[in-house]
């Protein structure tokens, strides 16, 4: 049945992230990133700047602009940057990480534009919430018969969510707690459920407390210990950069437990992976800007392409560097037991019990940013009467992922199998997405000119 279930998703997996697939996400990136003449890097120290703002109390919205983006962030700061970057590596060699930050890069404009139309045609639902995103930018930004269009978006993104936004997630946590102090994965995926359940029925704004209180947190722990480790074996630091680079160009050889991998290999697990975590062309993060406090869509934008920076540039980049310069990636081990095995090497002592404790952090905010991101396309598609049936199965499918990893297989297929559903559904919700950005890009293109010609 696993090895069924393998095949089926794998085949599915080489057509959402085939190379036209990967081409359309670069491309659009690449594009909004040209036609906004690298404003998106250009402007990082005035997106900094933005957090430090406070609303207006005239502004519309429902959480604070800041709020939005740690909301944004809870969903994409997850596993993706301890298994997703172990993942990456193991599966495309240290060149798939070069990969990863071209993405990073030009997913920053995505991301901006993403949130730019979120605010600029979001609207209010039956409750007097201020929803918006890619279903609904579709609607009102590109009228009536692309309807059809932001149906898809929502289908997609309601059944995605249980992919990338949950199960991932607490098969991820769950298979590090058995490893490292043998806890059953049912009782993992119980306590997590009833936790996540506590969050949720708040709704947006207890999820962006949560969120503003957590995410800042958990990033800092997670960032100096990989610090700690990089500055420590500061003089590898060189080589494990010209791995990376080499082996983006020319493959990796086998070596040790590692495989070996194509170029085109690196390629695509760097980009899969590189979208997984960052999420710029999902369209998952403007769902979560649409509710923010703010009358300005490019204000709003320029904060929400900082999720992209922090996650991809700095975060994916420390995990990369530790498991390159540890060697940990040749060893054949796979996703957060890679990741956990490469903190060893520069913190003995601890390495393991910090990487536990971040992909817990990390996959308890995703799993509750993502609570929201599924409940939006699904009221989107069936109203606001939804919401609590989809909170209820989002529980539930908390507790499945669990303990997917005692359906049958070893543990790596079990892992193997939902990053696979996860890749599958973030290609099939990028389509509609990514069609709207290019669409709409001129109205993209036309609210920043007009915002910083005057700035």
């Amino acid at each position: 049945m696993m090895e069924a279930l393998t095949n089926i998703f794998s085949t599915l997996g080489g057509i959402a992230w085939g190379p036209y697939m990967l081409a359309f996400i670069c491309i659009t990136g690449l594009y909004l990133t040209i036609g906004l003449k690298f404003m998106p890097i250009i402007k990082l120290p005035y997106a900094i700047k933005l957090l430090k703002k406070k609303s207006n109390d005239k502004d519309k919205g429902e959480i604070s602009p800041r709020s939005a983006l740690f909301t944004a962030m809870s969903a994409t700061v997850g596993t993706g940057n301890i298994a997703g970057v172990a993942t990456a590596i193991a599966l495309g060699g240290p060149g798939a990480i070069f990969w990863m930050w071209v993405m990073g890069f030009v997913g920053m404009a995505t991301k901006y534009g993403e949130a730019v139309l979120a605010v600029e045609y979001r609207e209010t639902d039956s409750n007097g919430s201020y929803v918006g995103g890619p279903m609904y930018y579709i609607k009102n930004g590109l009228g009536e018969k692309w309807k059809w269009l932001g149906f898809l978006f929502a289908l997609f993104g309601t059944i995605a969510a249980f992919g990338i936004g949950n199960m991932v997630q607490s098969n991820t946590v769950a298979n590090q707690l058995q490893n490292t102090l043998n806890i059953d994965p049912l009782i993992s995926g119980i306590v997590i459920s009833v936790i996540a359940g506590l969050v949720i029925i708040g709704g947006v704004k207890r999820i962006s407390y949560f969120a503003s209180a957590l995410v800042p947190f958990m990033a800092i722990i997670y960032i100096i210990s990989a610090l700690f480790i990089v500055i420590a074996n500061i003089n590898l630091v060189p080589n494990a950069f010209n791995i990376i680079i080499h082996s983006a160009f020319n493959g990796t050889a086998a070596t040790g437990g590692f495989a070996g991998a194509t170029i085109l290999m690196a390629i695509r697990f760097g980009i899969a992976r590189g979208v997984f975590s960052n999420e710029a062309g999902l369209g998952s993060a403007p769902i979560a800007h649409a509710a923010a406090k703010t009358n300005s869509p490019v204000r709003q934008g320029t904060i929400a392409m900082l999720g992209t920076f922090f996650d991809t540039i700095i975060i994916c980049t420390l995990t990369a560097l530790v498991i390159v310069m540890s060697g940990a990636w040749q060893t054949g081990d796979n996703g957060a037991v890679l990741t956990s095995n490469a903190f060893l090497f520069g913190l003995p002592n601890f390495g393991e019990k910090i990487i536990t404790i971040c992909l817990m952090l990390f996959a308890f905010t995703t799993i509750i940013g993502w609570s929201y991101y599924g409940e939006r396309c699904s009221a989107y598609i069936f109203g606001t009467k939804a919401i609590k049936p989809y909170r209820v199965a989002w529980l539930l499918s908390i507790i499945l992922g669990a303990y997917a990893l005692n359906l049958g297989g070893s543990q790596a297929e079990s892992i193997n199998l939902i990053w696979l559903i996860a890749d599958v559904m973030n290609g099939f919700m990028a389509i509609p997405n990514l069609i709207a950005l290019v669409l709409l890009s001129p109205v993209i293109f036309k609210l920043s000119k007009a915002y910083f010609s005057r700035d």
